[in-house]
Protein backbone atom coordinates (compact mmCIF):
# COMPACT_ATOMS: atom_id res chain seq x y z
CA UNK A 1 0.00 0.00 0.00
CA UNK A 2 2.83 2.36 0.98
CA UNK A 3 4.71 2.00 -2.60
CA UNK A 4 1.50 2.58 -4.58
CA UNK A 5 1.02 5.93 -2.24
CA UNK A 6 4.36 7.26 -2.73
CA UNK A 7 3.94 6.03 -6.83
CA UNK A 8 0.98 8.07 -6.86
CA UNK A 9 2.77 10.99 -5.38
CA UNK A 10 5.61 10.69 -7.48
CA UNK A 11 3.67 10.79 -10.95
CA UNK A 12 1.13 13.65 -9.81
CA UNK A 13 4.70 15.36 -8.84
CA UNK A 14 6.02 14.47 -12.35
CA UNK A 15 2.99 15.89 -13.98
CA UNK A 16 2.92 18.98 -12.27
CA UNK A 17 6.70 20.04 -13.16
CA UNK A 18 5.45 18.80 -16.58
CA UNK A 19 2.71 20.98 -16.67
CA UNK A 20 4.67 23.96 -15.48
CA UNK A 21 7.39 23.41 -18.08
CA UNK A 22 4.56 22.92 -20.80
CA UNK A 23 3.31 26.35 -19.84
CA UNK A 24 6.63 27.86 -19.99
CA UNK A 25 7.66 26.18 -23.27
CA UNK A 26 4.41 27.79 -24.32
CA UNK A 27 5.02 31.14 -23.00
CA UNK A 28 8.70 31.35 -24.52
CA UNK A 29 7.57 30.64 -27.96
CA UNK A 30 5.02 33.08 -27.86
CA UNK A 31 7.85 35.34 -26.84
CA UNK A 32 9.56 34.54 -29.87
CA UNK A 33 6.66 34.52 -32.13
CA UNK A 34 6.16 38.20 -30.44
CA UNK A 35 9.70 40.27 -30.23
CA UNK A 36 12.53 37.67 -32.33
CA UNK A 37 13.12 38.48 -36.01
CA UNK A 38 17.06 38.92 -36.46
CA UNK A 39 16.19 40.35 -40.27
CA UNK A 40 13.41 42.84 -39.66
CA UNK A 41 13.39 45.70 -41.47
CA UNK A 42 11.06 49.17 -39.85
CA UNK A 43 9.38 49.01 -43.31
CA UNK A 44 7.74 45.64 -42.79
CA UNK A 45 5.89 45.94 -39.59
CA UNK A 46 2.90 45.74 -40.84
CA UNK A 47 3.60 42.09 -42.78
CA UNK A 48 5.41 40.44 -39.68
CA UNK A 49 2.29 41.68 -37.31
CA UNK A 50 -0.01 40.11 -39.53
CA UNK A 51 1.36 37.20 -40.77
CA UNK A 52 2.84 36.43 -36.95
CA UNK A 53 -0.77 37.52 -35.86
CA UNK A 54 0.16 39.43 -33.35
CA UNK A 55 -2.86 41.80 -31.83
CA UNK A 56 -4.99 42.07 -28.74
CA UNK A 57 -7.98 40.18 -30.35
CA UNK A 58 -9.50 39.61 -33.54
CA UNK A 59 -10.80 43.14 -33.59
CA UNK A 60 -7.81 44.81 -31.71
CA UNK A 61 -4.83 46.28 -33.27
CA UNK A 62 -1.88 46.29 -30.65
CA UNK A 63 -0.44 49.46 -30.29
CA UNK A 64 3.00 48.59 -29.87
CA UNK A 65 4.95 45.82 -30.18
CA UNK A 66 9.17 45.73 -30.01
CA UNK A 67 10.86 43.32 -32.10
CA UNK A 68 14.70 42.13 -31.20
CA UNK A 69 16.97 42.10 -34.29
CA UNK A 70 18.75 38.75 -32.62
CA UNK A 71 19.02 35.52 -32.37
CA UNK A 72 16.42 33.40 -30.03
CA UNK A 73 19.92 32.23 -28.47
CA UNK A 74 21.21 35.60 -27.53
CA UNK A 75 18.19 36.68 -26.20
CA UNK A 76 17.91 33.76 -23.80
CA UNK A 77 21.47 34.32 -22.85
CA UNK A 78 20.13 37.59 -21.50
CA UNK A 79 17.96 35.66 -18.53
CA UNK A 80 21.30 33.83 -18.01
CA UNK A 81 23.65 36.89 -17.66
CA UNK A 82 21.69 40.07 -17.50
CA UNK A 83 21.49 42.73 -14.50
CA UNK A 84 18.53 41.42 -12.18
CA UNK A 85 16.11 44.84 -11.82
CA UNK A 86 13.23 43.81 -10.19
CA UNK A 87 11.36 40.51 -11.45
CA UNK A 88 12.86 41.80 -14.67
CA UNK A 89 15.92 41.24 -16.45
CA UNK A 90 18.47 43.71 -18.09
CA UNK A 91 20.95 43.04 -20.44
CA UNK A 92 24.14 43.97 -20.53
CA UNK A 93 24.74 44.79 -23.88
CA UNK A 94 22.67 46.70 -26.30
CA UNK A 95 20.67 45.21 -29.21
CA UNK A 96 19.11 46.28 -32.39
CA UNK A 97 15.53 46.60 -31.60
CA UNK A 98 12.22 47.48 -34.14
CA UNK A 99 9.23 49.24 -32.44
CA UNK A 100 6.30 48.85 -34.37
CA UNK A 101 3.44 51.34 -33.31
CA UNK A 102 -0.14 51.21 -34.67
CA UNK A 103 -0.59 54.30 -37.18
CA UNK A 104 -4.11 53.31 -37.89
CA UNK A 105 -6.91 50.81 -36.96
CA UNK A 106 -9.91 50.31 -39.72
CA UNK A 107 -13.01 48.55 -39.93
CA UNK A 108 -14.69 45.76 -37.36
CA UNK A 109 -12.03 43.34 -38.33
CA UNK A 110 -8.91 45.18 -37.40
CA UNK A 111 -6.67 45.99 -40.88
CA UNK A 112 -3.97 47.51 -38.79
CA UNK A 113 -0.82 49.79 -40.26
CA UNK A 114 1.88 50.07 -38.56
CA UNK A 115 5.05 52.72 -38.15
CA UNK A 116 8.18 51.16 -37.63
CA UNK A 117 10.97 52.47 -36.46
CA UNK A 118 14.63 51.07 -35.77
CA UNK A 119 16.60 51.41 -32.50
CA UNK A 120 20.33 50.44 -32.83
CA UNK A 121 22.28 49.50 -29.71
CA UNK A 122 19.58 49.81 -27.07
CA UNK A 123 19.37 47.75 -23.51
CA UNK A 124 16.57 45.05 -23.03
CA UNK A 125 14.75 44.46 -20.17
CA UNK A 126 13.08 41.06 -20.00
CA UNK A 127 11.62 38.73 -17.47
CA UNK A 128 12.64 35.47 -17.68
CA UNK A 129 11.39 31.61 -16.19
CA UNK A 130 13.28 28.93 -15.90
CA UNK A 131 15.88 30.29 -17.84
CA UNK A 132 13.92 31.51 -20.61
CA UNK A 133 12.51 35.10 -22.09
CA UNK A 134 8.83 35.06 -21.43
CA UNK A 135 7.93 38.39 -21.39
CA UNK A 136 9.55 41.70 -23.40
CA UNK A 137 8.82 44.35 -20.66
CA UNK A 138 11.80 47.32 -22.55
CA UNK A 139 10.82 50.35 -23.49
CA UNK A 140 12.90 52.96 -25.22
CA UNK A 141 13.08 54.79 -21.88
CA UNK A 142 13.84 52.08 -20.49
CA UNK A 143 16.57 50.94 -22.78
CA UNK A 144 18.43 54.19 -23.07
CA UNK A 145 22.16 53.25 -22.55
Amino acid sequence: MRIQVVCLLLVLLTATVLTRDTKINQRYKKFINQHINENMDARSCDEEMKARKINIKKSMCKKINTFILASAEDVKYVCKKGEKVGKMTKSNRGFDIVVCNLKKQQGKRAKCQYHGEKLNNKKILIKCEKGFPVHYDGDIGYCDN
